[in-house]
């Protein structure tokens, strides 16, 4: 038996909504994956009428196939989906079967007018939080347009293709055989890859807004919700809705939720601005902000927005240590998530850059999977909490080195060393690895943005108690302020705190 009593009591209520029947095509060899995989379809269909299972040859052994009795539906699992995959599985059960997928209708339309072939392939880890995402866009894709289909591959399984097509960060998605795209990526990102997007005129003949919120994350959706709520005409334009949230593995420290996870919270986010008249405009990405009779935001196709007060939520994203190699070996051994890309250095040598806590976390976590982990620390000594810094100090595969720059990142096709001064001696140093994970803090995205407004040395907006900044009109709030903590709580009081000034700024003028 591969599932548990708990898991097989909520899948059996899932396959009570099945709407048609199912044919599991099963691709399995002598492998400790294959009896892992063929138990598992055996299992399924043991558990419904309507699934039957089918031994057959597929591209990759071990794999399996969901369909239709009478038609492909282009979705193929390579090795078995369970972990954070295993929803990935049920929802392809039911999409196939017939069951409609919870997307916009006119999302629904974009997909299905597609034309041309694609065929995509996602390397994925099990223990990968961002993975499901793009797994079960592409999938619903296969399900809704015949011209697309979709394999996802488990890089465990499949370590050797992984490594030969130098996969060293998922999820990692092939179309057609060349790379098409790394990271989180949402459905309306990936069908904006390969569809026209809406023209600029839809953007620049909108009406005026009252309050227009740039960015989509924590910070953001609450200063539209509390805009919306005031009956005032209120639109978020967001280059991604939900931001760095949406890489945030666990979040223990929401209060009043317990524990949850990045995308289920952004989704429930997503969920509740959905319920106000708020324009959402998602993957939109602003270049630039002018204040005329009106504010003017000018998204980067030339589309122009509209509105008499702006609330700029733009967040921050991973800081880079700027650095000869670490461009160039992004996904190719430079990685800035242990959580979704340990799994991909098992065995290996590894270094973290960064001895704050999510540094040392991030050290943590990699050494239960890692050969040995090298933690680089600029400073004289971590500064990361002194429980993390006891725990990492009782680990044998784990060494620290501080007052340590790191000056250079080397390697060929991947990545295979590492170079670093210590800045006591002044001696140049190199470490021989295979991957590097940079953990040194964020950035403000406000580099948008012109000299008209205040903002410190390192980019982030200057705000007052009300959320103001320098220019009348001009709200901020999140990790994008001069705010003194960068937490989900904080930004989404820094929110409600931006359109309740707007608000006011509003009355007054």
């Amino acid at each position: 038996m591969v599932l548990d009593a708990e898991i097989k009591a909520q899948l059996n209520q899932y396959l009570q909504l099945l709407e048609g029947d199912l044919v599991l095509k099963v691709s399995a060899g002598n492998d400790e994956v294959s009896k892992e995989m063929q138990a598992l379809t055996e299992e399924l269909a043991s558990m419904s009428p309507r699934i039957t299972v089918e031994n057959t040859q597929l591209k990759r052994t071990p794999s399996f196939s969901v369909n239709r009795t009478d038609e492909e539906s282009g979705i193929t699992f390579a090795g078995v989906p369970l972990g954070h995959e295993f929803t990935s599985l049920v929802l392809a059960l039911l999409q196939v079967s017939g069951r409609a997928p919870k997307a916009d209708q006119s999302m629904i339309d974009q997909i299905k007018s597609i034309t041309g072939g694609y065929h995509f392939e996602t390397y994925v880890s099990l223990s990968c939080h961002n993975c499901p995402d793009v797994v079960q866009a592409l999938n619903m894709m296969s399900v809704l347009n015949p011209n697309i289909t979709h394999t996802m591959i488990d890089g465990a399984a499949y370590k050797e293709e992984a490594e030969n097509n130098n996969v060293m960060a998922v999820p990692s998605v092939f179309m057609n055989g060349e790379f098409f795209s790394g990271g989180r990526m949402t459905l309306e990102e990936i069908v904006g890859k390969i569809s026209d997007g809406p023209a600029p005129e839809e953007f620049t003949d909108k009406d005026p807004f009252d309050v227009l919120v740039i960015g989509g994350g924590p910070a953001g959706a609450s200063a539209a919700i509390y805009a919306a709520r005031k009956g005032i005409r209120t639109g978020i334009v967001a280059e991604r809705f939900g931001g760095q949230v949406l890489d945030t593995m666990s979040i223990e420290n929401f209060i009043s939720v317990k524990q949850t996870e990045g995308p289920k919270f952004v989704a429930s986010l997503e969920e509740h601005v959905k319920d106000y008249n708020i324009d959402v405009m998602n993957l939109q990405r602003v270049q630039g902000i002018e204040k005329n009779e009106l504010f003017e935001v000018e998204l980067d196709h030339g589309g122009v927005l509209k509105s008499k007060s702006v609330i700029v939520s733009t967040g921050a994203r991973w800081r880079q240590l700027g650095v000869p190699g670490e461009e160039e070996f992004k996904n190719k051994g430079v990685a800035y998530c242990p959580h979704c890309d340990g799994p991909l250095f098992e065995g290996k040598d590894v270094a973290v850059i960064g001895g704050g806590n999510s540094g040392v976390e991030a050290a943590i976590d990699l050494a239960g999977i890692v050969k040995n982990v090298s933690v680089l620390e600029f400073g004289s000594e971590l500064k990361a909490d002194e429980v993390l810094q006891e725990r990492l100090n009782s680990l044998p595969n784990v060494t620290v080195h501080t007052n340590a720059q790191t000056t250079e990142i080397t390697g060929e096709d991947n990545v295979e060393g590492l170079t670093y001064v210590d800045r006591e001696t002044g001696e140049e140093k190199q470490i021989e690895l295979d991957g590097v994970f940079v953990q040194i803090g964020l950035l403000p995205n406000t580099e948008w943005m012109d000299n008209s407004v205040e903002r410190t040395r390192t980019g982030e907006v200057v705000v007052d108690k009300h959320s103001a900044t320098s220019v009348p009109g001009l709200f901020a709030a999140g990790d994008c302020t001069d705010s003194p903590f960068n937490q989900i709580i904080i930004s989404m009081g820094d929110g409600a705190n931006a359109a309740l000034g707007a608000f006011d700024y509003l009355i007054r003028n």
